[in-house]
């Protein structure tokens, strides 16, 4: 009997906050499971790629794939930044979810 490796890759970007004892997660946007997608959504993303300690906003694309978190890429932004972040993930991931709707 032949067993397939199927791996379930699922993407999410993770919002961050600094705190006294160091990051902490706040909020998690899922997107899905194309690798494409994921990058497309983060790419568009207003921050800083330069991430240092100094920086209070943190946002990371994970991806998990069988329950195992990887990050990918992060970027550090300002309060604006992060509540237009949150407003280009919700309009792209509606876009997404709604169009594969469609064409299924």
């Amino acid at each position: 009997m032949c067993v397939l490796n199927m791996k379930k890759t699922v993407f999410y970007i993770v919002l961050n906050l600094k705190t006294s004892k160091g990051f902490e997660s706040f909020g998690k946007f899922y997107i899905g499971n194309n690798r494409k997608t994921a990058n497309s959504i983060f790419k568009s993303l207003a921050g800083n790629k330069d991430v240092n300690e100094k920086d209070i906003l943190l946002m990371e694309l994970m991806e998990t794939v069988d329950g195992l978190p990887l990050n990918i890429r992060a970027i550090t932004c300002s309060l604006a930044e992060l509540a237009e972040n949150c407003k280009i993930i919700t309009k792209e991931i509606f876009k997404f979810f709604n169009l594969n709707v469609i064409k299924e």
